[in-house]
């Protein structure tokens, strides 16, 4: 006879099955009743038995628990966005570009693009571990209990061929049959049915009790595996690998050999698409070598061997009211289109961007005009024509305006630029809040109770007039203001002197150097180590540095040759913020010390991560390419015989794993 624990392991084991034969395989060995006849004698063994608990048992899927705040997560690793193509010709030159970084053998995974929300699930010895939104790339929120309700999500999975650790990412969708019932019980009911697929599936992942989130229809379609030890050597086998542990890995992909078969899947789909149960936006490329992908590696916000090819976007006719204009924090001015409201991919759509003065002479676009509107990638709207025939025969051409439309200083443009710019950058209002409104946000100094309309309202009154001001204010300066109660002000002054806490490169990335995002910030400060080294760097010297290109440099030179910028640096760091990374003590000597290395090809005995952290430990520099500057290429297999020729051009030394190990032993 079997034990309470036998029965209730089985039972468990039963309904893993018949779950994944239903919502993963879609061929279902039992009907709804006898499932839901063995998930109630599960639920009740699990009640009287609560010594047998687990938190990845069938039971867990109808949900319950309530979440008030879902806490902030950072990936094992990276999850990057990716570059869009929107013509045959860019995925050529995205190709060329490939070609001139390896000498590999090149082939293609092509994946069909879903419309949903970004997901990483995290799986430990077979189970489900969490599931955490895209968020930032770095960092996203946690929520597992609303996941695990989601029934192709697997919580145990088969097989015993898997990594002890590793992460799958995916989106998840709410399918067109699911949404169309939604809506209409909304609808029944006497409330506002959902605009569309995704925003609903996204809003449904940060319900706060996972009971309503369980009787949400979503699916979890996973396609990427990422992590160390995957035991796979491609991307197709990684998906024909989760497919058998589990996963609800879509069936609708292919290897292809040439970029021409990779135009034959994306023809194919441009109009079979529309016969899929859930909403798709393009394809997705990848290369199909998992150690060439890790050769080409990334740029600062996007996998360089990957590249989202996107079908052409929905289209809506309708009025251009009215062009406005719009100060940036760097005091770019962008024209906007105020249009008649008109419903585009499933969203009400009332402006849309004009993007700059060339454009607007380009489409010949004027006030009054019937216009034609798209979706950029279908998240942004852009006008894309002029319906000339029902234009108005006294319209004139749109005149584009020589003045700041907040300042009233003249604006320019410079040589090869398409923007006009406001150059009154310490009297324009936009730009003074913009500037400080991006040096408070969360991923630069994080400062809390200063939003938008209070920091306009300083400014106003005069209280501060760049970010360094912020550093002088009390509660007295700040109690009189209108709508600011004292523990309203008491909080406000806290939070912005718990922010000289904040690490060296999230000051960086607050400066707002134009170009220098995040990603960028953290390269820098790494690499340079403090605020002096980079203000004083050379152009040659910062391009030196992975993925910062000419037009950055400049950017980063400009800004601290800027008397003003310099006084301003000057009283940040008098007020304690930090302006270097905080050196730990290495248990390694620094035998490395100013050596910049390149890496290529595949190791033996280590990842070209664990290779890159060791020239860092070692006080060495892993750069992104080889110039006179580099000091070693350390080469693996398949590196390709360009990248060699080029070291020896250079007469850079080309050592082994082995020949590099040594030095650091």
């Amino acid at each position: 006879m079997k034990s309470v624990k036998e029965e209730i392991e089985q039972l468990r084991a039963e309904l893993h099955h018949h779950n994944y034969n239903y919502y993963v395989l879609d061929k279902p060995e039992i009907d709804d009743q006898g499932f839901d006849e063995l998930l109630k004698k599960l639920q009740q063994l699990e009640e009287e038995h609560p010594e047998y608990k687990d938190a990845n048992s069938p039971t867990q899927r109808v949900g319950g628990q309530v979440t008030r705040d879902f806490p902030t997560v950072k990936h094992d690793q990276p999850m990057y966005s990716l570059a869009n193509s929107y013509s045959k010709e860019e995925m050529r030159d995205w190709l060329k570009r490939i070609k001139k970084l390896t000498d590999n053998d090149i082939d293609f995974v092509c994946e069909l693009k879903y419309d949903g929300a970004s997901i990483s699930l995290t799986y430990e010895n077979g189970e489900f571990l969490r599931a955490v939104t895209r968020g930032d790339g770095v960092q996203g929120d946690e929520i597992s209990a609303n996941v695990k309700t989601i029934p192709s999500v697997p919580l145990k999975l088969k097989g015993v061929d898997h990594p002890s650790r590793f992460d799958i990412r995916g989106e998840i969708v709410m399918p067109h049959e699911g949404f169309a019932k939604l809506n209409a019980e909304r609808v029944e009911r006497g409330e506002e049915p959902y605009a569309n697929p995704r925003n609903t599936a996204s809003g449904s992942l940060k319900l706060q009790n996972s009971e309503e989130v369980a009787r949400r229809p979503l699916v979890c379609l996973l396609y990427n595996l990422s992590g160390n030890d995957l035991k796979v050597k491609t991307q197709y086998e990684s998906l024909e690998k989760a497919r058998k542990w589990g996963f609800y890995v879509p069936k609708e992909s292919i290897k292809a050999a040439t970029i021409d078969e990779v135009f034959q899947f994306i023809d194919l789909w441009e109009e079979e698409r529309r016969k899929l149960p859930y909403e798709t936006d393009g394809v997705v490329i990848k290369i199909n070598d998992l150690a060439t992908q890790e050769e080409l590696g990334y740029t600062s916000k996007s996998p360089r061997w990957a590249m989202a090819y996107k079908f052409k976007a929905e289209q809506v006719s309708t009025t251009l009211n009215k062009i406005t204009y719009q100060v940036g924090r760097t005091g770019a001015i962008t024209p906007v289109a105020n249009l008649q409201p008109v419903q585009l991919a499933g969203t009400t759509v009332k402006r849309a961007s004009l993007h700059n003065a060339d454009q607007i002479e380009k489409l010949d676009v004027r006030e009054g005009d019937d216009v034609f509107v798209e979706k950029g990638g279908e998240i942004i709207p852009k006008i894309i024509a002029v319906d000339f025939s029902k234009r108005d025969a006294s319209s004139t051409p749109t005149q584009y305006i020589k003045d700041c439309p907040e300042c009233g200083t003249r604006l320019i443009r410079k040589k090869n630029e398409a923007v006009h710019f406001c150059p009154n950058e310490d009297g324009c209002p936009p730009q003074i809040i913009g500037r400080i409104q991006h040096f408070i946000s969360r991923k630069a100094m994080d400062i809390e109770g200063l939003g938008g309309e209070t920091i306009a309202l300083l400014v106003r009154e005069g209280l501060v007039q760049n970010y360094a001001d912020l550093y002088q204010l009390t509660v007295n300066d700040v109690l009189p203001l209108e709508r600011i109660a004292e523990r309203s002000a008491n909080n406000m002054v806290n939070s912005i002197l718990r922010s000289k806490e904040v690490p060296f490169e999230r000051v960086l990335y607050a400066l707002g150097i134009r170009y220098v995002g995040e990603t960028v910030a953290k390269k820098l400060a790494a690499y340079f180590k403090n605020i002096d080294a980079i203000a004083h760097a050379s152009e040659e010297e910062l391009t030196a540095v992975d993925d910062i290109g000419k037009q950055i440099a400049e950017s980063i030179v400009r800004f601290f040759q800027d008397p003003k910028k310099q006084s301003i640096i000057y009283r940040l760091r008098s007020q304690g913020l930090n302006m270097k990374i905080e050196e730990t003590t290495s248990q390694s000597p620094q035998v490395l010390a100013d050596k910049k290395f390149v890496i290529s090809g595949v190791f033996e005995d280590h990842s070209r991560k664990e290779l890159q952290d060791l020239i860092e430990e070692y006080g060495g520099k892993k750069t992104g390419s080889l110039s006179k500057n580099t000091d070693y290429l350390l080469a693996g297999e398949n590196m390709g015989p360009s990248k060699l020729k080029k070291a020896e051009n250079l007469n850079v030394p080309v050592i082994s794993e082995k020949e590099f190990l040594a030095m650091v032993e």
